[in-house]
């Protein structure tokens, strides 16, 4: 009898460091990296979100700001951040296999 070992985990959280990018991004107002963080860092201190130390955080919003630009969902001028909507929209509805639980759907 074969044992199977799994190597992975089954249950990813929402990344709410790329949520809060995209829901400042949505804004349709052009940001410079250091303001954007500082709009991302103060939304995710007041969720109790913001673990691991401001400067990790910095990087890991970089990283996240890189991905969506490489994704096509942000617009980057020089060093201006613009998100474009209907790509944002899109670049965070899949991630992380997360959907939304159908019980929680408000029912008209």
């Amino acid at each position: 009898m074969a044992i199977l070992k799994k190597n992975a985990f089954s249950r990813r959280v929402p990344d709410l460091v790329t949520e809060e990018l995209v829901a400042v991004l949505s804004r349709r107002a052009s940001y410079e990296f250091k303001e954007l963080f500082d709009i991302v860092h103060e939304n995710l201190r007041a969720r109790n979100a913001a673990s691991g130390g401001e400067e990790m955080l910095r990087l890991r919003a970089y990283e996240k700001l890189q991905n969506l630009v490489a994704r096509g969902a942000v617009k980057k001028n020089g060093k201006k951040y613009k998100g474009l909507p209907s790509s944002l929209a899109k670049a965070i509805a899949p991630q992380n296999g997360h959907i939304p639980s159908p019980r929680l759907a408000v029912v008209k």
